[in-house]
């Protein structure tokens, strides 16, 4: 076993639990902090990948900027168990029933994936995940629904602004 195979198995590991223990902490703020280890585990799957600017990028944005605003906004609204609504019978057993069904999709993909793992996909693409290459198609083949993406972002701003405007 290589150490970059170690390291995979241990990312894969890591996130995986930090994962599971999303959905099992009682406390919204410790489900938050192990969504941002997951995050973690998959910036360090991104820099094995070879693609080190979609890791700072996921750091940035997920684990630094979006994660601690859901930590403010969780530690703002100051959950507690008295306010929270009952659930209703139906709907767990809803949600038990469609976890049940994802289960067997993953399952069944996690099947045919090993028919795909002989397979080589890219062959010498050693720099498909750096900066320039990413920039050439970026800025060649997707300029145009680039713009667009942040004019759409432009228009998300000007609307938050006035929404939360007080007259």
């Amino acid at each position: 076993m290589t150490a970059s195979e170690i390291i995979f198995w241990f990312l894969s590991v890591l996130a995986l639990f930090s994962a599971i223990m999303v959905l099992i902490s009682r406390n919204p703020v410790h489900s938050v902090l192990w969504l941002i280890v997951v995050f973690f585990a998959i910036s360090g799957h991104y820099i094995l990948l070879n693609a080190q600017f979609l890791a700072i990028v996921n750091l940035i944005v997920y684990a630094g900027a979006i994660m601690v605003l859901f930590l403010f906004v969780i530690m703002l609204m100051n959950l507690n168990t008295e306010t929270e609504p009952q659930r209703n019978t139906w709907l767990k057993v809803i949600g038990v029933i469609s976890g049940g069904l994802l289960l067997t999709v993953m399952v069944s993909a996690a099947r045919s994936a090993g028919e795909l793992s002989n397979k080589t996909a890219l062959i010498g693409a050693g720099d498909i995940g750096l900066i320039q290459n990413l920039g050439k198609v970026l800025f060649n083949q997707y300029v145009v629904p680039f713009e667009i993406t942040s004019v759409l972002f432009l228009s998300a701003m000007v609307g938050a602004v006035v929404i939360g405007k007080k007259d």
